[in-house]
């Protein structure tokens, strides 16, 4: 694919996403929750672990533990147990507890609906904000770059960098606002579908004909 400029990137974002749409016409987050709190406490779980572990364990987790007290009274010990197959559990259960106690001193026991007091909460990164934001509130605040939108973005050639955060910036400046959210779950879907780490299906993919393959030996 010859050298491109941000305009060309810009349109060729466009018809990878219009594509996506039609391929994808249901992506969303596939953790399962009702509420803010129950998807801030998944996606937390979920660094570093399949999104299909998180549910196994949040079926379980969200019967006993249903509102903002009930997390912040979990004991430690007991809570990691629990929680113990998502991986890296130490870290998560104390910043899953610390999370429910600042929300209850700070705001009202309720999750936040804006990226500045996410952020604020032990073990929220941009992702887990943007996750929050978008699939709980409905609002178009970043792109959540995980690991299928960190090697898709690569791939397909909208970012050259490997830091979450850049890849986010150049994201959000080739895709419009309006579809920060759709094209973080897009991309994951194809991550998992079609473009996957180790054997990507570059023959069966619909939108092969957009994509340089950087760093794909497909």
């Amino acid at each position: 694919m010859p050298r491109e400029s941000k305009t060309d990137r810009k349109k060729r974002a466009a018809r990878i996403t219009a594509s996506l749409k039609k391929l994808y016409p249901d992506a969303k987050t596939a953790l399962r929750h009702r509420n803010p709190l129950q998807l801030l406490v998944a996606t937390i779980l979920s660094a570093q672990c399949t999104d299909v572990r998180v549910n196994i364990v949040t079926k379980d987790l969200f019967r006993k533990y249903k509102s903002t007290g009930d997390f912040a009274k979990a004991r430690q010990k007991v809570f990691e147990q629990e929680i113990r197959t998502t991986g890296f559990y130490r870290n998560k259960a104390r910043n899953i507890i610390a999370t429910a106690k600042r929300l209850i001193d700070d705001f009202g026991g309720k999750v936040p609906d804006n990226m500045e007091d996410l952020l604020s909460l032990p073990g929220v990164a941009r992702k887990t904000a943007n996750v929050v934001l978008g699939d709980a509130f409905g609002k178009n605040e970043g792109i959540a770059v995980d690991t299928h939108v960190r090697r898709l973005s690569q791939r397909l050639g909208l970012s050259k960098h490997k830091d979450p955060v850049k890849i986010e910036k150049d994201l959000m400046e080739l895709v419009p606002r309006k579809n920060w959210v759709v094209f973080s779950h897009l991309l994951i879907f194809h991550g998992r579908a079609v473009c996957t780490a180790r054997k990507p299906d570059c023959n069966g993919c619909g939108v092969s004909k957009l994509c340089p393959r950087i760093g794909c030996r497909a």
